[in-house]
């Protein structure tokens, strides 16, 4: 069993030192830091406001935020490996396989599992769902019929590989996507985790207004998420920070009893099972950048002793398996429009906090 390292004052307080910075830059309204460990310690941070239009009071544990792209790993990464260690998914295998028949050539239907999951695929990186005629072929055709922007194998971040990987789980899995989330969710005990729309409500964080319209509130900020109903596998799914830890304790958790699970849950959304994918996501697939490398979903950072992922509207979740602990970030650093690049300093906190 790893023995989980709690945190220290010092650490504890330079996050919150880092959050209180970033809000005071303007760079989002509000946010609160989990900062825990697979024991079920929690450090709760919290500073600015939900939204000084629909709730200027402090966000707390329980504030529900626009996830964004922690879609990616909280959604589609955790039912992608429920369905590899089902055997309805092969990661070599071209997505195509796990899609409904489609006739012709369709050179982006042959991009593999593994490669979206860890963006090599070569599939076109710019996504506007709004340009495409869905009344012609469903959009898995109408991607999959694309040519590829460059050969497999280098790494480019491309959302549509994730949005193609959210259909071949809904095709595979005879339900939607969403409704396979909301029971992997209910079973971690992730309670307010789902896809939206979600009805308005103070304790919902906003997002932004698009021109002419007002704040998006429980609707999802992602336009092309937004093009397919709300529900992507790249994006759409809402949740509190509190859900977020709960979920970081899950693939944390003490993998001791991993060999001794009952079958009515071996292939099961908590325990062994998630961990076991977890430590297979964490082997490197890519590199990114010098120092940087991509897992399956995951980034891995500080010679892999660090795997995180980021959502645009200004979420981030972190993981340090090897002593257990986590930082989650949840804001709304969209919410005026507002260029994100102030939230760097608060991410690298959290990471070299992570890193020791």
């Amino acid at each position: 069993m790893t023995q989980a390292v709690p945190f220290t004052t010092a650490e504890t307080h330079g996050l919150r030192d880092a959050l209180d910075e970033t809000v005071a830059a303007r760079a989002t309204p509000g946010g609160v830091i989990v900062c825990g460990t697979a024991a079920g310690e929690r450090t709760v941070i919290c500073a600015g406001v939900v939204s000084p239009y629909t709730n200027p009071k402090a966000p707390d544990e329980n504030t529900v935020y626009d996830l964004a792209s922690l879609t990616k790993v909280t959604a589609t990464w955790p039912l992608v490996g429920r369905a590899v260690a089902d055997g309805l998914l092969d990661l070599d295998t071209p997505v195509r396989a796990y899609l409904p028949p489609m006739d012709g050539h369709m050179p982006s239907g042959e991009a593999t599992v593994r490669q979206l999951l860890t963006h090599t695929s070569g599939l076109q990186a710019a996504t506007r769902l709004d340009l495409y005629d869905l009344t012609s072929r469903p959009l898995h055709e109408l991607i999959c019929h694309e040519l590829m922007e460059s050969l497999p194998g280098t790494h480019r971040y491309i959302n549509r590989g994730y949005i193609l990987l959210g259909l071949a789980l809904a095709h595979i899995g005879g339900r939607p996507l969403d409704r396979q989330a909301a029971d992997f969710w209910a079973e971690l005990g992730m309670g307010r985790t789902g896809y939206g729309p979600i009805p308005q409500a103070p304790d919902i964080a906003p997002t932004e207004h698009p021109d002419g319209h007002d704040r998006l509130w429980g609707v999802v900020h992602d336009e092309n998420a937004a093009t397919m109903g709300g529900v992507a596998g790249h994006a759409g799914v809402f949740a509190p920070a509190a859900d977020l830890a709960t979920y970081a304790e899950h693939l944390l958790g003490d993998d001791a009893d991993a060999g001794h699970e009952s079958p009515d849950h071996q292939n099961s959304g908590h325990g062994g099972p998630l961990r076991r994918w977890l430590r297979e996501s964490l082997a490197p697939q890519a590199e990114i950048e010098p120092g940087l490398y991509r897992g399956l979903g995951w980034v891995l950072a500080a010679g892999g002793t660090v795997a995180y992922h980021h959502g645009y509207t200004g979420t981030s979740l972190y993981l340090a398996p090897a002593t257990g602990r986590y930082v989650v970030i949840a804001t709304n650093a969209v919410h005026n429009g507002a260029p994100r690049i102030p939230l760097a300093p608060l991410r690298e906190r959290a990471l070299k906090t992570l890193a020791g």
